[in-house]
């Protein structure tokens, strides 16, 4: 089978915060506006109704963000904005613990 490596994405999963409206309040007015001035990347989405199919971990928000190909992303993480959002996270586990997270290259079949 051959495949062709495309776009990358770093997955985010937040399980419950012990405090919703002061996680929310960082994520939403410090965290996201901080990451999306990266500028490699390409698109930032957020869901808050993920439903389990396998397993019963229930997460309380679901990010994914998007880069055109790993370059693109370690380009951004290695600059200065990027190690400022790599520290803000610290910030977001004390809010929240137990945040997940996994970078991948998307291919196309």
């Amino acid at each position: 089978m051959t495949y062709a490596l495309g776009m990358v994405r770093f997955l985010v999963l937040y399980p419950q915060p012990m405090d919703r409206e002061a996680f929310e309040r960082h994520y939403f007015d410090v965290h996201v506006p901080l990451a999306k001035q990266l500028p490699g990347l390409r698109s930032y989405t957020v869901s808050r109704n993920a439903s389990p199919v396998r397993g019963e971990e229930r997460f309380f928000l679901v990010a994914v963000l998007e880069w055109d190909d790993m370059g693109s992303l370690r380009r951004d993480f290695s600059s200065a904005l990027g190690q400022a959002t790599a520290r803000d996270v610290d910030e977001l586990a004390r809010l929240c613990p137990g945040i997940q997270s996994l970078i991948y290259e998307v291919e196309t079949l």
